[in-house]
C-alpha cells in the first residue's frame, strides 16, 4: 500500500503552512487522511497523527532513529554540541545532567521569581492602560530563563543578551530570512547591513558574551549557585572529563531560546482564549479564590481547573506544530505502510490533537475535556515526546500557571480586538499573528481575591 503523496506545488504548500496552518493542515487531513507525504527539495516527509503510529516513532528506538544531523539546521543557533545536535550516549547523559533543572525541588524554587517578575513588568503598562501580550510576555519568560539557565539578572552581559537573544529570534522569522533559508546562494555574510550578515553577527556576539560568561564563571568556581551554567561548569561527561567551555556553552543555547520563545508563544495563547471566554475567567478566579492569601507556587500549579485550561491551550493552539523528525534505519510497517530505510518521519502535533475520535468538537475550546478524562503522551503531546520531547516541557507548564494566575490576581485584562486571533506558522512555531493586544487596569477591591494579598509574593 502506497502511502498518499500531497499533490499540492511546493512553493504553494509552504506558503500555505506559512500564512494559514491550522486549516492547511486541515485540508490536507481532510483529503488525506492521517499519513501522507510531503516532498521537499531533499527528501520527502512522511507526516503521521494516528496516536498508534505516534507511539511507534516515539518507542520504537531500534527501527527509528532520532539523529541530531537531522536538526543540523537548528545549530546555526544552537551550536553544535546542543542537545538537538547530539547523539546516542552523549545526548542522553547531557539530558539527564539538565533534567534536574528543570523538575522538582529546583523547579519549585524558581515560582516565586516567576511571579515577582510578571509583576515588575506587567506595572510598567499600567499607566498606558495597554499593550501587546507576546513582546511582554517574552520579556518575562527571557528573563526567567537567564535566571534559570545563566543565573544572570542583572549587569551588562545581562543585558546585551536581554537584547540581542530575542533579536536573533526576531531576525530568524522575518520574511527576508524565511526566503534565504531556502536560496542557499543568499546565505553569504555581506556585512552587518546585508540579511545573513546580520544574522551572524547577532549569532557572534551571542556566542561571545555566553563565551565570556562561562569562562568567568569557571575560574570563580561558586559551588553554591543552582543554575544550569553553573551545575554544567562542575559535571563530567560520559568519560569522567570535564566539559569544555565550547560543549558548556552550546548546552546553554537551546534551554534558553526555549524557555524564551516557546514558553512565550504558548502563554500569549493562554491569555487570548482566557480572555476570549469569560465563564474560564471566571472560573480560574473562583479557584484561585480557594487557595486564601498568598498561596504557595506549587499550591497553585495543582490547581485542577487551571491544569486543564493550560492543557487545552496547549492542544488547541500548540506552540510547536510537528515534532522533531525520526529517520528510518529499519525496514519497518507503520500503520500497514511499508517504511524503507532512510525514510523521515514527522508526528503532526495538531492534527492529533484535532482529531474527533480523541477530542469531540475539536475545534472549540473545552477546558473540562482534561478533567474527565487522562490523555496518553501519544494522544496529547505539545512538547514533543520520546527522546526529543522537550526537556524543559513541565517547566514550562509550571511557568504558564504561575504567570496566569499572577495576572488574574493583580490586574484586570480585556481583549482589544473582539475578532478571532489568527495563527502564523514560522519555524516549528506557531505564533498568534497579531501579538494579541490587550488593555490592562490594576485590580480593585471586589471579590475576596482581589482583596486578599497577591499570588506567590
Amino acid at each position: 500500500m502506497k502511502i498518499p503523496e500531497v499533490s499540492i506545488p511546493l512553493w504553494l504548500n509552504i506558503l500555505k503552512i506559512a500564512n494559514d496552518p491550522l486549516n492547511h493542515l486541515d485540508a490536507i487531513a481532510k483529503k488525506y487522511g492521517d499519513t501522507f507525504i510531503i516532498n521537499f527539495p531533499e527528501t520527502p516527509i512522511v507526516f503521521v497523527s494516528d496516536p498508534q503510529a505516534i507511539k511507534q516513532i516515539f518507542t520504537n528506538t531500534k527501527d527509528i532513529k532520532t539523529p541530531g544531523e537531522l536538526n543540523a539546521e537548528m545549530a546555526l543557533i544552537t551550536g553544535n554540541q546542543g542537545l538537538l545536535q547530539l547523539d546516542g550516549s552523549r545526548h542522553k547523559h547531557r539530558r539527564k545532567l539538565m533534567m534536574p533543572a528543570f523538575h522538582g525541588v529546583k523547579m519549585q524554587a524558581q515560582g516565586k521569581l516567576i511571579c515577582e517578575l510578571t509583576k515588575q513588568v506587567m506595572d510598567k503598562y499600567l499607566a498606558s492602560k495597554t499593550f501587546i501580550a507576546y513582546p511582554t510576555i517574552e520579556e518575562i519568560t527571557l528573563r526567567v530563563s537567564m535566571e534559570v539557565v545563566l543565573g544572570l539578572s542583572e549587569g551588562e552581559r545581562y543585558e546585551k543578551l536581554k537584547y540581542l537573544l530575542p533579536s536573533i529570534l526576531k531576525c530568524m522569522r522575518s520574511p527576508i530570512m524565511q526566503i534565504t533559508s531556502f536560496v542557499p546562494f543568499l546565505q553569504k555574510d555581506l556585512g552587518k547591513w546585508s540579511p545573513w550578515g546580520y544574522l551572524m553577527q547577532l549569532r557572534r556576539e551571542i556566542f561571545q558574551l555566553l563565551d565570556a560568561e562561562v569562562q568567568e564563571r569557571r575560574q570563580q568556581a561558586d559551588t553554591s549557585r543552582s543554575d544550569i551554567l553553573s551545575e554544567l561548569i562542575f559535571a563530567r561527561d560520559e568519560m569522567g572529563e570535564l566539559m569544555t567551555d565550547e560543549e558548556v556553552r552550546d548546552l546553554l543555547l537551546s534551554p534558553l531560546f526555549a524557555a524564551q520563545d516557546a514558553s512565550a508563544v504558548a502563554i500569549t495563547w493562554l491569555f487570548y482564549w482566557v480572555h476570549r471566554q469569560p465563564k474560564v475567567r471566571e472560573q480560574l478566579l473562583q479557584e484561585l479564590a480557594t487557595l486564601g492569601d498568598s498561596p504557595d507556587p506549587l499550591s497553585i500549579a495543582q490547581l485542577p481547573y487551571l491544569s486543564a485550561v493550560c492543557n487545552e491551550v496547549l492542544r488547541i493552539y500548540p506552540a510547536q506544530l510537528f515534532t522533531f523528525p525520526r529517520r528510518v534505519e529499519s525496514p519497518i510497517k507503520l500503520m500497514g505502510y511499508n517504511l524503507n530505510p532512510g525514510t523521515l518521519v514527522m508526528g503532526c502535533i495538531y492534527l492529533t490533537h484535532q482529531r474527533r475520535d480523541l477530542y469531540p468538537n475539536p475545534q472549540q475550546f473545552q477546558p473540562e475535556r482534561f478533567l474527565e478524562k487522562q490523555y496518553t503522551p501519544y494522544e496529547f503531546f505539545p512538547f514533543g515526546g520520546g527522546a526529543r520531547g522537550c526537556i524543559g516541557a513541565a517547566f514550562a507548564v509550571f511557568e504558564m500557571k504561575l504567570i496566569l494566575a499572577t495576572m488574574l490576581s493583580n490586574y484586570q485584562l480585556t481583549l482589544v480586538n473582539k475578532q478571532p486571533e489568527q495563527p502564523r506558522f514560522e519555524g516549528l512555531m506557531c505564533y498568534p499573528a497579531s501579538g494579541v493586544k490587550m488593555q490592562i487596569a490594576a485590580n480593585t477591591p471586589r471579590t475576596s481575591l482581589e482583596t486578599s494579598a497577591p499570588l506567590c509574593v
